[in-house]
């Protein structure tokens, strides 16, 4: 895979998945400009990755931050080479669960985090390939939940609506840019150590659940490392005959039962 003169922007990237593609990408020679919401992970993020990344604060959610960051890649790195939407979050505490419970608060805050966010991002890389006549590569996150459900440990309905619909986005806007020679991709991951998965990480019950649930390498959390692999092979140039694609990176969870204590 080639990285020589590529740069990318990596909206969510300032920790957990988000930050350790970055750092993947940084060390097959790419550019990097990082999105975080929080001046502490910004910060954080920067130490971690070096003067050489650009760093911005900002909501997801809000347009002017992707439009930001893109006069802002496109000045210093000359070029933008692909986009990498990681930005999303659970809305159990808006109000998310299961749809007797569900809150229409909940509803709304999850699509506002995990699609809004992604239709933005999504949008501007966009039009900024067509006006440059140029080709591009787009990378979502997804999630297995977006087809394939857990309800005993994992049931905020709103979440797997999203995730759903990523996939069904994805897909869309990949048809009809594919003729402009812009690929549009997503993974899906299993449960993950990250800030989000904090609460699934500390359930015992959910811990030997994993273990038959998503059995791969002794059947654990997947850690961020896990997924680099698949977003460096969707966005360099060389993928450039894919697109659509939803891969699942679950440690086996989509193909395995799972059972309870």
């Amino acid at each position: 895979m080639k990285f020589q003169n590529t740069s990318y922007i990596i909206m969510g990237g300032t920790s957990g998945m988000g930050l350790s593609s970055a750092l993947a990408l940084q060390s097959q020679g790419a550019k990097v400009l990082v999105i975080g919401r929080k001046d502490f992970s910004c910060e954080e993020a920067q130490k971690t990755l070096g003067s050489s990344a650009l760093v911005l604060s900002g909501d997801a959610s809000d347009p002017s931050t992707i439009e930001k960051a893109i006069e802002l890649a496109h000045t210093e790195f000359g070029s933008i080479t692909g986009l990498f939407h990681v930005a999303g979050g659970s809305g159990r505490k808006f109000g998310d669960g299961p749809l007797h419970e569900l809150t229409l608060e909940g509803w709304n805050k999850t699509f506002e985090m995990n699609m809004s966010s992604m239709m933005l991002s999504n949008r501007a890389i966009v039009q900024y390939f067509l006006k440059h006549k140029k080709a591009g590569m787009i990378l979502n996150m997804g999630s297995v939940l977006g087809f394939s459900p857990s309800p005993k440990y994992f049931v905020t309905h709103a979440y797997a609506a999203a995730k759903s619909a990523a996939i069904g986005f994805t897909k869309s806007i990949a048809a009809y840019y594919a003729s402009d020679n812009i690929c549009v991709n997503l993974i899906a991951p299993s449960l993950f150590e990250t800030p989000m998965a904090q609460r699934a990480m500390e359930d015992e019950k959910i811990q030997h659940f994993l273990k038959s649930k998503q059995p791969l390498d002794g059947g654990r959390p997947g850690v961020p490392d896990d997924i680099t692999n698949a977003v460096l092979m969707f966005l360099t140039p060389d993928s450039n005959f894919i697109t659509g694609q939803v891969l699942a990176v679950d440690g086996g969870w989509a193909i395995s039962e799972g059972q309870y204590a």
